[in-house]
């Protein structure tokens, strides 16, 4: 055998023990089938821990700069769409709307959002004015946020790095490799595998977030409208989103992929908050 291949093969072997040691699912499937296995070798305590804290952290410099929640009346509405959202979470794992929800809003030009695991949101403005966002398009995009955190996107990511670098490392161990040839593999993981991981993360965000819209009530079809304007952007200023997100064309063709599964959802919805209001 040769000594890539032997290399290579304990590799494999150590990293196949780490995921038979990790692999279970953090949610339902849901209508648009999200349930696949998920290497999870990190504790989500431990995760949203840091997560919470972090999210005080720039909650504190945004108060300090005086940017912090500045509109009223913009951050009322993302916090009302959050409420409308955060319930029908339960459909993917139930244990999500019991988290300690918090959202705010950051003025700011970016064109940026997310949801830290346990369920702590930031929107920037410039996202909702500049591209002159409906409540509906906000929802698609919060979907999308909110559904990193019910995957624990995070904390998949930091298992799989764990997993790699944990198997190169007993790889170089066994067959005498010095820390050089460690380190060259452990840069080409960071640079090719870590990048089509993020792609997928991105795109089952979608899949769920779009999901999560249509049951809050919110219509899934003005997601195409979304990416369409945000394709409209170009240059550094859409790559703030979009830097590590599938192309706005790929998007929009999955949006309308699962438009016939996700469009009566969104009508039961309406049928039911309308009859709820009478």
């Amino acid at each position: 055998m040769c000594f890539t291949s032997r290399f290579m093969t304990v590799a494999m072997a150590a990293a196949l023990m780490l995921q038979i040691a990790g692999c279970a699912s953090t949610t339902e499937g849901g209508a648009v089938g999200a349930d696949r296995s998920q290497l999870m070798l990190i504790s989500a305590e431990q995760l949203e821990k840091m997560a919470a804290q972090s999210y005080s952290q720039q909650k504190n410099d945004a108060a300090s700069k005086g940017t912090l929640n500045k509109d009223s009346v913009l951050t009322t509405r993302v916090r009302d769409i959050a409420e409308r959202i955060t319930p029908v979470t339960a459909i993917f794992r139930k244990d999500a709307p019991r988290w300690q929800w918090e959202v705010n809003v950051v003025q700011s030009s970016e064109l940026n959002a997310f949801c830290m695991p346990g369920g702590k949101i930031i929107f920037y403005s410039g996202i909702i004015e500049k591209l002159k966002l409906s409540d509906d398009e906000i929802a698609i995009i919060m979907g999308h946020e909110v559904a990193h955190a019910l995957r624990e996107h995070s904390r998949e990511q930091a298992s799989q790095a764990l997993a790699a670098k944990t198997a190169m490392s007993i790889g170089a161990s066994l067959l005498g490799l010095g820390g050089i040839t460690t380190n060259l593999a452990n840069m080409a993981y960071e640079s090719l595998v870590a990048t089509s991981f993020s792609r997928s993360d991105e795109t089952e965000a979608d899949r769920i977030g779009i999901e999560l819209a249509a049951r809050a009530g919110y219509d899934p079809r003005t997601g195409v409208a979304l990416w369409e304007k945000m394709k409209a952007q170009g240059g550094r200023s859409r790559s703030e989103f979009t830097s590590t997100h599938p192309p706005e064309e790929t998007r929009i063709k999955q949006i309308q992929a699962l438009l016939p599964k996700v469009t009566p959802l969104y009508e039961n919805a309406r049928q039911l908050s309308g009859a709820a209001n009478r």
